[in-house]
């Protein structure tokens, strides 16, 4: 399996564990999931994403929202498009 797919993996697999309704598990998940984001997308758009991570999971009604999986979506679909278009120029 390629490297990135097994992001992808990990990624489902951290936002079905941010989603599991357990009392206080939000307390140690959300800055957990944000240092996780941090370790897997590295850069300003790691940091970025870490934040609203924590954001997303701190807050409860937002806990339905996949961050770990949008990440993954926007480095590697819409942001790969982006380096694809800046080699061809």
């Amino acid at each position: 399996m390629n490297k990135k797919y097994k992001k992808l993996v990990l990624s489902i697999v951290l936002d079905i564990i941010g989603i599991i309704p357990i009392p206080f598990m939000d307390v140690i998940w959300a800055p957990l999931s944000g240092y996780l984001m941090t370790k897997m997308y590295k850069g300003k758009q790691g940091k970025v994403a870490a934040i609203i991570s924590f954001i997303e999971e701190a807050v409860p009604f937002l806990d339905v929202i996949p961050t770990f999986t949008i990440m993954w979506i926007y480095s590697y679909v819409f942001n790969k498009e982006k380096v694809e278009k800046i080699i061809e120029l």
